[in-house]
């Protein structure tokens, strides 16, 4: 019996190798995650961007307006970004 390698005889070389993999697992649910989450702000924030574009076509909303509510959300910094035309 001594030739038969088990979890039992070699738990403590199978600890770091259990560990590394489900280090790297959630690393890579994380960014999975974190690039959903990009995608569908992106996807929502570009939506809004066309509903105020079609608000200011149909004259419910002045251009004036619409500018604002674009820059509403923004800092100082992509708003100064904006106006130089990126």
């Amino acid at each position: 019996m001594n030739g038969v390698v088990t979890l039992a005889n070699d738990f403590r070389d199978v600890i770091p190798i259990v560990a590394i993999v489900f280090g790297l697992t959630f690393a890579a649910f994380c960014m999975v995650v974190g690039a959903v989450k990009s995608v569908m702000m992106n996807r929502q924030r570009e939506q809004s961007r066309r509903e105020i574009a079609a608000y200011i076509a149909e004259g419910s909303m002045t251009p004036d307006e619409g500018e604002r509510l674009l820059n509403a959300g923004l800092s100082a910094d992509e708003n100064r970004s904006r106006k130089r035309g990126k």
